[in-house]
């Protein structure tokens, strides 16, 4: 019995089984238009349970007239599908129906199943030549946050000079900007999903391109602060929508090769900022540096109004057509309620494919981070330029890894759809990552780190150490990402926003706490601690990929359970307290009747009951 979902609604329905695609997805007419007929399945069965209950007192004969009004709008559209010679009913018509009833708080906001098929006419609405340009757009945005994130690491003796302040309080600020980073997805990722992708990006591609402004203007350290973290906040968005716009677009089987293309934008940034702010501090001003993103930034806001459409298949605020403004405000609540994205944890497999983000990100900054203050005294670098070519190994490798580790991703994703005859299970795409984040990145990191803090080796073993773990997280980053987008697609914005809060989060404490930690117990030791990390959300991975589906299979009919319970004690509260003498007189919660207008006996109100 297959699930159809509607605005994060789930009924089931009867049909016979569908037949399965080369990508393991149900057939794109017949699941089309069981979606379309379970989504006004699910307003019907809906009222008679949430909507019901967000009432104080109901009429039983308003009751059938808001049910009773879905079925002219029902026989017109399937009246039309017959005129036109359809043996099936297109969800184009349907879909176009508005039931006029409210759906309620929990059906609008939880849908009651982690899987959700799209059919493949909403990957084939934009020709190919419009997503590689959408592809490009969206990855020069992503490049914006990253890049302001280290741009002003080169740059932090100058910028503390200005501020008469110390290089701790300015990587501070740099830990500010992380945390930032990791609230906003959870703001952004659920304002996608109800007002779109378009949107969402032209706002904060205008309010990030102001607050880039504001922050090569800041007269004190105060400022400085205020507009580096407003930056982080908005540039995230960059990122998480760009990565639902791709969700949106591509197949799950082409997804990762397209997201490997997209995180060369986020993963070079980081690199090569630090390279730019040293070019920079070298021959000009700091501020310069941020005049720079600025202009970046509008050009960005261009392409972005000119380049980029409207991507996402159902706008979850269509949901919320004749509802009145208390019920709208009520319902609209519910579906961007940052909350409801840190609800999602309920799943083991995004905790622990969060944990194995977290590791990679927390390694990378970790690393990037105390560049400056580790190898230029060990080498003996003089100007900030000289620091700033280090950066330049990882960035080349994340460029050579985007050729392949998105391919290599997709690649395993169909081999194991060849192996279970065509079935696709979101957790198989994970594989790809495992040998890579378990054993070749914690490799480099500890030849590294051990190579710095003995001095053997030299500039060429710490660069090829940092370019080979540059490639190896292009094998890992596009498998954790795009599994966030396949293992709920209703709901992708909102894992990979969850994904994100928890990743830069550790991106802070990594940023915050690495200079501190390496004078305290140096880079072998804390480059140890990095790998052990590392290993640690491997195994996490590896969970995830042995349990994920029976996990989610098993919160998904709790979900169904809880619902059916719900609705149980919903409907038996609506008929003890039953409308009885012609709408006039209510039953209250201890059985006792009130009087109307009239005197009724107790007899006549007991055969009125009964008959209610």
């Amino acid at each position: 019995m297959p699930e159809s979902h509607s605005g994060g609604a789930t009924t089931p329905t009867t049909s016979p089984p569908p037949s399965v695609g080369g990508d393991g997805e149900k057939s794109p007419r017949r699941v089309r238009s069981q979606e379309s007929m379970a989504r006004i399945s699910s307003s019907s069965s809906s009222f008679s349970g949430e909507s019901i209950a967000s009432m104080s007192s109901i009429d039983t004969g308003q009751i059938e007239d808001q049910a009773n009004s879905i079925q002219p709008a029902v026989s017109r559209a399937i009246s039309q599908q017959q005129q036109m010679g359809r043996t099936s009913y297109d969800s184009d018509a349907l879909s176009h129906i508005s039931t006029r009833v409210s759906q309620g708080h929990d059906a609008t906001v939880e849908q009651l199943s982690s899987v959700v098929h799209v059919p493949d006419e909403v990957y084939d609405s934009i020709p190919r030549h419009r997503k590689l340009v959408i592809v490009c757009v969206l990855s020069f945005a992503s490049f914006l946050a990253p890049i302001s994130s280290t741009t002003v690491l080169a740059a932090t003796p100058e910028v503390a000079a200005e501020y008469d302040t110390t290089g701790s309080i300015i990587n501070i600020s740099s830990a500010m900007y992380m945390l930032f980073m990791g609230i906003s997805p959870i703001i952004w990722g659920p304002l996608s999903q109800v007002y779109g992708r378009r949107i969402i990006n032209l706002i904060t591609s205008a309010l990030f391109f102001g607050c880039s402004i504001g922050t090569a203007l800041a007269p004190n350290l105060v400022a400085f602060f205020v507009f580096r973290m407003l930056t982080a906040f908005e540039g995230t968005a960059f990122i998480l929508v760009g990565s639902a716009c791709l969700s949106d677009i591509y197949r799950p089987i082409e997804r990762a090769t397209a997201m490997g293309w997209f995180l060369l934008g986020t993963l070079v940034g980081p690199a090569l900022g630090p390279f730019i702010g040293g070019v920079i501090v070298t021959y000009q001003s700091w501020r310069v540096i941020f005049w720079l993103q600025s202009g970046l930034a509008g050009l960005a806001c261009v392409l972005m109004f000119f380049f980029l459409p409207e991507t996402i298949y159902h706008k979850r605020i269509d949901d919320l057509a004749g509802l009145s403004k208390k019920g709208k405000a009520k319902v609209l609540w519910g579906m961007i309620n940052p909350w409801r994205v840190l609800r999602l944890y309920r799943y083991p497999n995004l905790i622990l494919t969060g944990l194995a983000s977290s590791a990679l990100i927390w390694n990378m900054y970790s690393l990037l981070t105390p560049i400056r203050y580790v190898l230029n005294p060990r080498f003996n670098l003089t100007t900030p330029m000289e620091g700033g070519l280090f950066y330049l190994a990882p960035g080349g490798g994340y460029l050579a890894g985007t050729f392949i580790g998105g391919r290599y991703a997709d690649f395993v994703v169909r081999k194991w759809i060849s192996k279970r005859d065509g079935v696709r299970v979101p957790e198989d795409r994970l594989r790809s990552a495992i040998p890579f984040m378990g054993i070749a990145i914690p490799a480099c990191i500890l030849i590294y780190g051990w190579g710095v803090e003995t001095n053997k080796g030299g500039i060429p073993l710490a660069v090829i150490m940092m370019f080979l773990q540059g490639v190896a997280q292009l094998f890992c980053f596009p498998s954790l990402n795009t599994y966030c987008l396949d293992v709920m697609q209703e709901r992708g914005a909102e894992v990979i926003a969850g994904n994100y809060f928890v990743r830069y989060l550790f991106a802070c404490l990594g940023t915050a706490v690495v200079l501190p930690a390496i004078k305290g117990i140096g880079v072998g030791w804390f480059s140890t601690i990095s790998a052990v990390f590392l290993m640690v959300g491997t195994a996490g991975t590896l969970c995830a990929v042995w349990w994920g589906r029976g996990w989610r299979d098993q919160i998904d009919e709790e979900k169904r359970a809880r619902k059916e319970r719900k609705l149980a004690g919903i409907n038996g509260r609506v008929e003890e307290g039953a409308v009885v003498e012609n709408g006039n007189v209510n039953r209250n919660k201890h059985g006792e009747g009130e009087k109307g207008k009239g005197k009724k006996k107790r007899g006549e109100k007991t055969h009125k009951k009964e008959e209610v």
